[in-house]
């Protein structure tokens, strides 16, 4: 090994930890951030799939189990539970009678507009202690992460073809 991969791969162990970290911080803004909304309480699993669905409205629930890597069973409960509280509503696909399409409801785009209001003050007051290069810096590198996470393969949806009417295949998710 050559001195400067070795030095490469040590720049990518320290920035992986780095953004393991922030990830593990922003985790816990997030969960006093939705524990702060108004009732009902909404599990990170079931708040994860309430951002999927938001983002991608009209999402087949094969490639909303095919992205989340869960067992359909546990999927179908959790959108069950979403169903129940009213954020959440099935909705029978166009082409196959056999697929079915999630959108979200209004008022799930109320208690997400809710959790990501207090989230963004949350993370709106950190980055306004940051000196002013360092948070140009932070914009630009996180930018370079979220074009290198676009591109792997893991968070893409199902195969060419199995996008939703409407959407564009290869279309990335977003975590909660």
């Amino acid at each position: 090994m050559t001195e400067r991969t070795r030095l490469t791969s040590e720049s990518v162990r320290a920035a992986t930890r780095q953004v393991q970290n922030i990830v593990e911080l922003l985790d816990i803004l997030w969960e006093q951030a939705r524990s702060q909304t108004p009732p009902p309480y909404i599990p990170a699993s079931q708040l994860r799939v309430m951002c999927i669905v938001d983002r991608e409205d009209g999402i087949r629930m094969r490639d909303l189990t095919q992205l989340l890597g869960a067992a359909p069973p546990s999927v179908s409960r959790l959108i069950d539970r979403l169903q129940a509280m009213g954020f959440v509503k099935r909705g029978a696909c166009p082409d196959s009678r056999r697929e079915v399409l999630l959108s979200i409801t209004p008022a799930g785009h109320d208690q997400l507009a809710r959790i990501r209001e207090l989230r963004d003050q949350l993370l709106h007051q950190a980055l306004a202690d940051m000196p002013f290069r360092q948070r140009a810096a932070l914009t630009e590198g996180l930018a370079g992460l979220q074009h290198a996470l676009l591109s792997q393969p893991a968070l893409h949806l199902a195969q060419e073809g199995t996008a939703p009417p409407g959407r564009h295949r290869g279309t990335a998710a977003y975590s909660a």
